[in-house]
């Protein structure tokens, strides 16, 4: 079986974030969508928040797993046996940042490899901070931006 991991902090899960998911899904068996609890940001959903609403999306498709993680990426793609990283990219500083934790993860574990989904054009201005901004502002609308779960649980953190 051919898995993969999609690791972000997803904070929120976009329709960008869903695409490179669905995309990925024709390539490989098994996705792990790992949400990072990354301690240096301050997210507005919590990890199990993030993760309700991503089960939410792909809770009945079988290939779809998603985890929470406050490892390096190296370990947890040992602990679910797998050697393959998946990033969505939507811009040349999106490969800067991409390339060095690509590499980063190469020296931590020779065999693991990051593979890169370029985002669909629709999608290619849409960043996490963008729709939270847009979401706090009033009457912000996030049609195109955000799933329809996401988007209720945006606009209820702003009300």
């Amino acid at each position: 079986m051919k898995k993969a991991i999609y690791p972000g902090s997803f904070d929120p899960f976009t329709l960008g974030h869903k695409d490179i998911v669905e995309r990925a899904l024709k390539v490989f068996d098994h996705l792990y969508i790992a949400i990072g609890a990354n301690r240096s940001k301050k997210p507005l959903f919590s990890t199990e928040e993030r993760k309700s609403q991503i089960l939410e999306i792909f809770g009945k498709n079988d290939h779809v797993s998603v985890v929470v993680f406050d490892t390096l990426l190296a370990d947890l793609a040992l602990k679910l046996g797998t050697k393959v990283i998946i990033r969505g990219l939507r811009a040349v500083s999106d490969f800067d940042i991409e390339f060095q934790m690509a590499l980063a993860n190469r020296k931590l574990d020779p065999e693991l490899e990051s593979i890169f989904f370029m985002t669909s054009i629709e999608y290619s201005f849409l960043s996490s901070s963008l729709i939270k901004e847009i979401a706090s502002m009033k009457g912000g609308g996030l049609s195109g931006f955000v799933p329809q779960n996401v988007e209720r649980d945006l606009l209820s953190k702003f009300q």
